[in-house]
């Protein structure tokens, strides 16, 4: 198989596909050829994910929902199946990040924090499980964080939160393996997003990546060359000088 074509006619689901690295991820597969489902809450930002996707030559279809509520999730999986017939690849990208120390945090933002960075990952993944052992294989791509490996004050609810993401992606592997269905975790750094800039607005700009740089590694774990490495979870940051 040609190595540049291996995501070519692909079903690609990505969720908070609406900005940042959800959107840059949902561009890099559609112009690597997959069918991508793209959703998020917000459907102007989806919108205009789609006309990029398609202004480079991909196909996206849009769906407008809450992948921490298992109805949405549904909703999402039924989309993907009625435009493109299945489900091949999930992005689980959905989620946030709330800086305060526990005695700043209220349970409320406790709360969400769990339903936006481990409930989606649980959800979605449970939604494509049996659509991919049932076709013989698939792969699911986990955003982590590379806060799950490296503790900064504020940061402890996400940080572990991520912590699930990683040892999720692990355990799912090995539950995956059997039926082919490969896992992978890509833990970001600093990228340039609003999620960075909101709660750290004069973080250093030369010590950043770019969403891309994100989607380019989540282009490279999906590929073949990748297949014996599943359960692992992949950093993809600068360099500390």
């Amino acid at each position: 198989m040609d190595a540049s074509s291996f995501l070519k006619d692909k079903v690609a689901i990505v969720t908070g596909a609406g900005r940042g690295i959800g959107r840059a991820i949902a561009r890099r597969l559609g112009a690597a050829g997959a069918n991508v489902v793209i959703t998020s809450r917000t459907e102007d930002q989806l919108d205009q994910t789609r006309q990029l996707i398609e202004q480079e030559g991909g196909q996206a279809v849009c769906i407008v929902g809450d992948v921490t509520q298992e109805a949405d999730v549904q909703r999402l999986i039924a989309k993907a199946r009625s435009a493109y017939g299945g489900v091949d690849i999930l992005v689980n990208n959905v989620g946030a990040a709330s800086l305060a120390t526990i005695d700043q945090m209220t349970p409320e933002v406790f709360d969400g924090m769990i339903l936006a960075n481990v409930r989606t990952v649980y959800l979605c993944s449970r939604a494509v499980w049996p659509i991919m052992t049932g076709r013989g294989g698939g792969a699911i791509v986990n955003i982590a964080s590379i806060a799950a490996y490296d503790a900064f004050p504020g940061f402890a609810a996400y940080g572990a939160c991520k912590a699930f993401v990683v040892a999720y992606t692990r355990e799912l592997a090995k539950e995956g393996a059997a039926a082919h269905v490969q896992v992978y975790g890509v833990a970001p750094g600093a990228i340039e997003t609003d999620m960075l800039r909101g709660p750290f607005p004069d973080f250093p700009a030369d010590k950043t990546l770019s969403p891309d740089d994100v989607a380019a590694m989540v282009q490279t774990v999906l590929s073949p060359a990748y297949h014996h490495s599943s359960g692992q979870t992949v950093v993809v940051a600068r360099a500390a000088h």
